[in-house]
């Protein structure tokens, strides 16, 4: 039932009528009365006598054109609904798209052939041309991939979507965002051919996608590449899943009940038999766990692809290098970085410069005593939004001129985080007569001509040089490092390592943070997995994800802590918190062993539906959320 209500979470009995008896069957969508409304609903089972022993109300029609849930998808949903303590009416809207009549009428597609793809490339690692040999067989490998730097890993991932193709098989490819996914969906046609596969993503338009829906789900194509919309997406016989870059928080929905892409496609390699690619330049804590607990292989580069594809990685301490080089101070950038960029424009390559945030100076602090400079009003941060204006509050926008400092009472302050704004003008003066262009979300470059120019961008947002960049600087790694969460480091050197990924080998890649920290060290010998590992014996130590099952209950003040009280005590839940989120709401955390993960989110389902009925107050309880602090 379309219906987000918790307490209606729940199969409903409807009567079929003798004139809807052909056309009534599991996965077809229906109207129904419902508490004298009509509503839509999906039919999941048909049987021959009711469960319900009251009054029956007859189904009052069906939605064209047939069956839109596959029977696979039908269990996918149930489990994933049962995962995240969700409703099952919110996941199906994640699995259905908006309906299109104009497309029902569009004439099917020719299903065409797809041949199988050469091992060339894959064989530049561990398990790598065995892994594409066996999907080839029609079996179900899992890998956890390690790309090598420069590694074109959207037709990597095409060529394993042909293997599965050739084995009659049909694969499900996830990326981040669109850029992503335009980039993978060249990388598809360059492989595959045209019109032999379809992408999904919710940038595209409700039409384009649900034509793209209806020719999977009829078997029209057998390879579907999207976003995270796409990860519910009816393949018919799906041999591969594949997630690229799981770290990224863009795979996490942002609808209720918020699942994580990697996890989605996780079930279904298990429910289908099929195999799994779970891939990037960084890799993720959850995904050593597969390899650790023998769940997937993992496949780093080999040793030789890793010397011929990596550029030179040079670390530099941040207030060591500062002291000793006072013309950095103004730039933030030591001495080696300069050069390394020198280098590059006199070579006519394209320089990067990986900029934290947005913006002009984003963060400020005291120059007397560094505190942290903070609205006298509501106490949110201050920032510089240009050159001789005063600092502003981040949260309320109040413009605080004179500034004081809090602490020592001095008018005088200095930057935290320079923004990209503020970096690419420092880097137009240092650097006069070279084109100096910004990436940033709002406006982002996919990629850039070739030739010298300087590109200061955010993270993620990168443009792709087309013979590489002959230098990549990675500036206020601090201001990554230091975030109070707890993937921080993780985050960090993944971020970093999609900036170098794009570094020529024969280029050079600066960091400006101390060699001798352990994500530092992975980013100088490129060894995500190594770093992983340590990444997942901490957290097995501090008894944090994956290792243990988190879930995050936000509502009212106290009423978080009463939804928890609630819970029986077998389960072994440990409460972290009460933390306040603002002056009315609260956010708790509970704690259980993984292997009791299943029965908190059941408990936590039944406990928010029996709330909704007594019309207690609202909290909303998120399962594996991303941030814990």
């Amino acid at each position: 039932m379309d219906h987000p209500l918790p307490q209606l979470n729940q199969l409903f009995d409807y009567r079929i009528p003798v004139e809807l008896l052909d056309d009534v069957e599991p996965g077809c969508r229906v109207t129904v009365r419902f508490s004298n409304r009509k509503l839509k609903g999906t039919v999941l089972a048909v049987r021959d006598r009711a469960e319900f022993a009251g009054k029956i109300l007859p189904i009052l029609d069906v939605v064209p054109p047939g069956p839109v849930l596959a029977p696979e998808v039908a269990v996918l949903v149930q489990r994933i609904a049962d995962r995240y303590a969700g409703n099952l009416a919110d996941v199906l809207r994640l699995a259905l798209p908006e309906r299109k009549v104009r497309v029902e009428k569009e004439p099917p597609a020719e299903r065409l052939p797809v041949a199988a793809p050469p091992f060339d490339h894959w064989d530049r690692y561990n398990a790598g041309e065995a892994f594409l040999r066996a999907l080839r067989a029609g079996k179900a490998p899992r890998i956890a991939w390690s790309a090598v730097p420069g590694e074109d890993w959207a037709a990597r991932l095409a060529e394993a979507a042909a293997a599965a193709a050739a084995a009659g098989r049909g694969a499900l490819l996830v990326v981040p965002d669109q850029y992503d996914l335009e980039r993978l969906d060249r990388a598809l046609t360059a492989v595959l051919g045209p019109d032999r596969h379809v992408t999904i993503a919710n940038s595209t338009g409700p039409t384009p996608r649900y034509r793209s829906f209806l020719k999977a789900l009829r078997g029209d194509v057998r390879i579907v590449a999207g976003t995270q919309v796409a990860m519910f997406a009816p393949v018919v016989d799906l041999g591969l899943v594949a997630v690229w870059d799981d770290g990224d928080k863009n795979l996490v929905s942002l609808h209720a009940p918020y699942p994580h892409a990697r996890e989605v496609l996780l079930t279904r390699a298990e429910l289908a038999g099929a195999a799994c690619i779970v891939g990037g330049f960084a890799r993720t804590a959850q995904a050593q766990l597969l390899v650790e607990t023998g769940w997937a292989v993992s496949a780093p580069g080999r040793r030789e692809a890793l010397r011929a594809a990596s550029p030179r990685v040079v670390p530099i301490g941040d207030d060591a290098d500062l002291a000793i080089d006072p013309s950095s101070s103004t730039a933030r950038l030591p001495s080696v970085a300069w050069e390394a960029a020198r280098k590059a424009v006199a070579a006519d390559l394209p320089v990067l410069l990986q900029v934290p945030r947005r913006g002009y100076v984003p963060a400020v602090s005291c120059q007397r005593c560094r505190s942290r400079a903070m609205c006298p009003e509501c106490t949110g941060p201050l920032r510089l939004t240009g050159p001789r204006r005063p600092p502003v509050c981040t949260w309320c926008g109040r413009v605080d001129d004179p500034h004081r400092c809090a602490e020592c009472g001095s008018n005088r302050i200095r930057a935290v985080v320079i923004g990209a704004a503020r970096t690419a003008e420092e880097i137009a003066s240092a650097f006069p007569g070279i084109e100096v262009v910004e990436s940033n979300a709002s406006e982002r470059l996919d990629a850039i001509p070739s030739g010298a120019r300087v590109v200061v961008s955010t993270p993620g947002v990168e443009p792709v040089a087309p013979q590489g960049y002959g230098a990549v600087l990675l500036v206020d790694t601090w201001a990554q490092l230091t975030r109070a969460e707890l993937t921080a480091s993780e985050e960090a050197l993944r971020i970093w390592m999609n900036a170098v990924a794009l570094c020529a080998p024969t280029g050079t890649a600066v960091v400006t943070a101390d060699g001798g920290l352990p994500v530092v060290q992975a980013l100088i010998r490129w060894d995500a997995a190594w770093f992983a590992g340590q990444e997942l014996e901490d957290r097995r130590e501090l008894g944090f994800p994956p290792v243990m099952r988190f879930a995050a209950l936000t509502g009212p003040i106290g009423e978080a802590e009463k939804l928890a009280a609630d819970l029986p005590g077998d389960l072994g839940v440990e409460a972290i918190g009460p933390i306040p989120v603002d002056e009315h709401t609260e956010r708790l955390l509970l704690r259980v062993r993984r292997r009791d993960g299943a029965a908190l989110a059941a408990t936590l389902a039944k406990a928010t539906a029996e709330r909704a009925g007594a019309k207690a107050e609202a909290v909303r309880v998120q399962i594996d959320p991303r941030e814990i602090a």
